[in-house]
């Protein structure tokens, strides 16, 4: 929904610069998206995310585990059990059940907080790299296409390639990561 509400701000704002002077400012595009996956910085972002994800579901299997231990071994001793240990024993189930919910809860949270902070450095770079192109090149604008929804975009204003350019960014040989 998000995404949907930003494509059509976005449609309306290149209409309504396409209709003011349009000859007059220099319109460009990128995909964002795109060049970030390019940019090394991203990769490494995404390695970083995959074992900060790791180490999350690993402490989850951990408490999950023994949580079913514990649940195993109640269940085959409740029969002889006096009542008030089958009391403790429950309120100790339903409080590690409480609390691997309230992880996966917490983890959740964290993996998107981790995920902001990774990549905040990452689009400010590529944002920084995107402004000295649109004015070394001439851009009054210059618009992420792959939030917005263009009906009709001529190559020769895609300006990734002087994006990467700025940022170093070579492209691979022909087939490679294929």
């Amino acid at each position: 929904m998000k995404t949907l509400i930003r494509s059509i701000v976005a449609l309306f704002a290149v209409i309504i610069l396409a209709s003011s002077s349009a000859s007059a400012q220099k319109i460009g595009y990128v995909d964002l998206q795109e060049l970030m996956q390019l940019m090394p910085e991203y990769k490494k972002a995404n390695t970083d995310m995959e074992s900060f994800g790791k180490s999350l579901e690993d402490e989850l299997k951990k408490m999950s585990d023994e949580f079913q231990k514990k649940l195993l071994d109640y269940q085959k001793n409740e029969k002889t059990m006096p009542e008030a240990i089958k009391e403790v024993k429950q309120k100790e189930l339903q409080d590690m059940q409480n609390r691997i919910q309230e992880f996966q809860q917490s983890a959740q949270e964290n993996m998107r907080k981790k995920e902001a902070d990774l990549l905040k450095p990452i689009i400010e770079k590529a944002k920084t790299a995107i402004a000295q192109v649109a004015k070394e090149s001439g851009y009054s604008y210059i618009f992420d296409s792959s939030i917005a929804a263009f009906l009709y975009k001529p190559e020769t204003d895609n300006v990734i390639a002087s994006v990467k350019k700025k940022l170093g960014i070579v492209a691979p040989a022909a087939g490679a990561g294929q």
